[in-house]
């Protein structure tokens, strides 16, 4: 759903040829957002005929197309970062739409991060229920162990979440779409 979206977002940031995209993703964007080279050109190919994007032959390189956002295309991605609702567990759509905001916002994302805490602190609190109920033994079977390190490994992603939300809080909290 968000792949067209994460396209026009570094379309945004760097005009680029699909080879040039792809290897983008490849290299950056791919640590967060997945998309094949296969996905990357059709969708180019979709952007282009529903006039989000344009094409151009670069000049520096034979036969060469380079893609550029065009306003409608970035009226859309502006359009999805404020419309578009986030799952309990879509936080890589929260960090596109951070990468959003960063290009073209600000475009008030203080309540949808504060959603996301609101339900990572939900789920902190219940890991540390479950901790407290299950785990409180002094000595663990091996089973029981490794029950709890996964556990704990949820809790740590949980914290360190939260650490990171708190640092980009400030960032968005006073981008509303009107400034």
């Amino acid at each position: 759903m968000s792949t067209p979206h994460a396209i026009l977002i570094a379309l945004l940031e760097k005009p680029s040829s699909g080879y040039d995209l792809a290897r983008r993703f490849d290299r950056a964007i791919g640590y967060f957002w997945q998309a094949t080279h296969q996905q990357i050109y059709r969708e180019l190919g979709r952007m282009v005929a529903a006039g989000w994007v344009s094409v151009m032959d670069d000049a520096a390189a034979s036969r060469k197309k380079v893609y550029a956002v065009l306003p409608v295309g970035r009226d859309e991605v502006a359009r999805w970062v404020r419309e578009t609702p986030l799952g309990p567990n879509e936080r890589n759509v929260f960090l596109l739409k951070l990468r959003a905001d960063a290009v073209i916002g600000p475009l008030g994302l203080a309540e949808q991060l504060a959603r996301l805490v609101r339900e990572n602190r939900a789920r902190l609190a219940v890991y540390r229920e479950i901790e407290q109920r299950d785990f409180g033994a002094a000595v663990l079977s091996r089973g029981q162990a490794l029950q709890y390190a996964i556990l704990k490994a949820g809790i740590r992603t949980q914290e360190s979440w939260l650490a990171w939300a708190a640092e980009v809080g400030p960032l968005v909290s006073d981008a509303s779409p009107d400034a």
